[in-house]
């Protein structure tokens, strides 16, 4: 009697939990891997420097909201600079430390996800960017290349938020002075940036997608108060919503190392969400 009692119950968590699991398995092979289908924070774009590198210590905290027609996301980013040989070369280390997002069932069927919230806490990627001051040179230009890993560390691959994948891109970037006055308190820089860009893939034949990322834009500062903006993006070759492009402005005033932003991103082609964000940064 117990024996048949044992058996059965075997039976049934075998008929119910694997059949589940294998859905879900199955389910992640259809993501499309591409910024288009997959979350805010999927997949970073190359931030612009200026082709200046600072000499100072940098620890950010940033709180982030992500909005599209169908996803609601907000997030925490927190982000370390650490300058080499006195600004000569400098490391970056970020990443989302926890993402909330909730979004619809068509976009949740769109993206073939499974859920539409997280029922655990969703974590994202760590991004190592290392940066190298090539070129100072006041007549010409400032120029600075950089070699930049997204690890396979972000959590909810099964909600398209994170893609579970390495990411990797090069960059070489040129800034130049328009304007500048005596004091340097005050001036108005022109900046640009061109690169390779290529994430892996769940696909079992293209096993990668390469792309030519690029970025164009201008910055001033005023005393304390600086505003940036620049338009950047991915190229990518499938054209399966792989071609994001973004409007980014950040306002910024500084005093005592102590710096507040706000900024807006705002999405066009595969990038469709407009972001807003507030960060406080420490300097050293």
């Amino acid at each position: 009697m117990w024996m048949r009692i044992v058996l059965l119950f075997i039976l049934s968590l075998y008929i119910s939990f694997p059949a589940g699991a294998e859905s879900w398995r199955d389910k992640t092979a259809l993501l499309v891997y591409s910024p288009r289908y997959f979350g805010a924070n999927a997949f970073p774009l190359p931030v612009l420097t200026g082709g200046d590198l600072s000499d100072r210590w940098e620890l950010e905290l940033r709180g982030e909201y992500h909005t599209m027609p169908g996803d609601q996301t907000k997030d925490i980013f927190a982000r370390v600079y650490v300058p080499i040989a006195q600004g000569r070369a400098g490391v970056v280390v970020s990443g989302v430390i926890q993402e909330w997002y909730k979004t619809s069932e068509a976009v949740r069927d769109e993206r073939n996800a499974v859920e539409t919230s997280s029922p655990i806490r969703c974590f994202g990627d760590v991004i190592v960017n290392c940066y190298y001051q090539v070129l100072r040179n006041k007549r010409w230009a400032d120029v600075v290349v950089s070699v930049n890993l997204k690890t396979a560390s972000g959590g909810r691959l099964c909600d398209a938020r994170f893609t579970d994948a390495a990411a990797y891109w090069f960059t070489a970037e040129a800034g130049r002075m328009l304007w500048e006055d005596t004091s340097r308190s005050a001036w108005v820089r022109l900046q640009g940036l061109a690169g390779f860009y290529c994430w892996m893939t769940n696909d079992l034949i293209h096993r990668q997608n390469d792309a030519f990322c690029y970025g164009i834009g201008l910055s001033g500062c005023f005393k304390g108060l600086s505003l940036s903006w620049d338009c950047s993006g991915i190229r990518g070759y499938k054209g399966n919503g792989d071609r994001p492009i973004v409007l980014r402005s950040t306002l910024s005033y500084e005093i005592k190392k102590n710096i507040l932003s706000f900024g807006y991103k705002h999405g066009i082609q595969d990038y469709l969400y407009d972001s807003f964000s507030l960060a406080y940064t420490r300097c050293f």
